[in-house]
């Protein structure tokens, strides 16, 4: 069992940025492969961005690629997200998640976390 706890959300500006961060617990944090989602009101979750568990291996939606950038310390056994560049369409509840590999983050991750509110106002 993995527990997944998000933070860094908040309001922010268009054009501005935030550090996502999510804290693992439980499991070989090391081991697991990690991912963000996003939920905006009265949409389906989508992916935004996942990392292989070494770190060398990246994946990104095309809505947030060259503005966001997924990382992990697994010395901290933290994943985080810097969203820069912000629009106020990437306003959603924001998930941390976590698989075995890249492709079942990207598709049905195994853990989830609670979410985290980010805000980007016009």
């Amino acid at each position: 069992q993995v527990q997944l706890v998000e933070s860094g959300g908040g309001l922010v500006q268009a054009g501005g940025s935030l550090r996502l961060s999510c804290a693992a617990s439980g499991r070989t944090f090391s081991s697991y492969a990690m991912g963000w989602f996003r939920q905006a009101p009265g949409k389906e979750r989508e992916f935004v961005a996942a990392i292989s568990w070494t770190g060398i291996s990246t994946r990104y939606a095309d809505s947030v690629k060259g503005r966001f950038t997924i990382s992990r310390d697994n010395a901290k056994n933290t994943v985080y997200l810097q969203m820069n560049s912000l629009k106020p369409e990437d306003t959603a509840v924001y998930y941390c998640a976590a698989g075995s590999n890249v492709l079942v983050v990207v598709t049905t991750p195994d853990y989830w976390g609670q979410g985290t509110q980010v805000t980007v106002s016009s």
